[in-house]
């Protein structure tokens, strides 16, 4: 990592965190609460903000609604649209990459895997362009997962395409749901937007926990837990999913 980047005011931020230039897409990233976050410092400006990636998915109200009925799909009415899901936690870098990982193999086992969009973002900018965690590709490596997806912030354009957008805990449901509050006075976004946030726990059936928790201050233990959960609740997710929607079955 450049050296410029590094900051000595906190060890999470000095290896993680980084600042942007204020761009066209800047009024895109949350803001991060300076209160919340009293050892955030003054970084360094970052290189020019790179493209994110373009997302060709639908979107819907709930899951029991999100596919297309044969007169409002276009093309062969046979075909069902791909269901969309996004996973976010705060930098995009341990939790929702993993996620993202995790859900792509499980659908990729049960031969689905052309009938979904996945994606990953993050409630803050600060690793825009980075890889995911190195300690959460090696752990998820070791169960045969790969983790690919390189970081990005959530976007307006989110709530319009993805159908199911999951906060890996409390405070990223929060926040996801400030931003699309401050982003529909000047975004055409749906009115039942907000349905769409759920918490990626609430689809656990072997774990009782309530949020996934941010592994980067633990140890390895922290990063299996999460896969843990993860699995769990992504097994789950699909089964819901493939439920309400036969389309997707066939």
């Amino acid at each position: 990592m450049n050296s410029s980047r590094l900051c000595s005011h906190s060890p999470y931020f000095s290896l993680c965190y980084r600042s942007f230039i204020p761009s066209s897409r800047s009024h895109f990233l949350l803001t991060l609460p300076l209160s919340r976050y009293p050892s955030l410092p003054k970084l360094a400006p970052l290189r020019a903000p790179r493209r994110t990636r373009k997302l060709d998915s639908f979107c819907s109200p709930s899951i029991s609604s999100s596919m297309a009925s044969p007169s409002q799909s276009q093309g062969d009415p046979s075909e069902a649209r791909p269901f969309s899901v996004l996973f976010v936690c705060l930098g995009n870098i341990c939790r929702s990459p993993a996620a993202e990982g995790v859900f792509r193999d499980i659908v990729k086992k049960r031969g689905v895997d052309s009938k979904f969009q996945i994606d990953s973002a993050g409630t803050i900018g600060y690793h825009e362009g980075d890889l995911a965690d190195p300690r959460m590709r090696a752990a998820a490596k070791r169960r045969g997962i790969q983790i690919t997806s390189i970081s990005r912030p959530i976007q307006p354009s989110d709530f319009q395409n993805f159908d199911l957008i999951l906060a890996m805990d409390k405070q990223n449901r929060e926040d996801i749901l400030g931003a699309l509050e401050r982003w529909k006075f000047r975004e055409t976004l749906p009115r039942d937007a907000h349905k769409k946030v759920q918490l990626m726990c609430s689809y656990c059936k072997k774990h009782d926990d309530t949020e996934v928790p941010d592994p980067y201050y633990g140890g390895p233990q922290g990063f299996e837990k999460v896969l843990d959960l993860l699995e769990d609740a992504c097994e789950s997710l699909l089964d819901s999913i493939l439920a309400k929607s036969s389309k997707l079955q066939n």
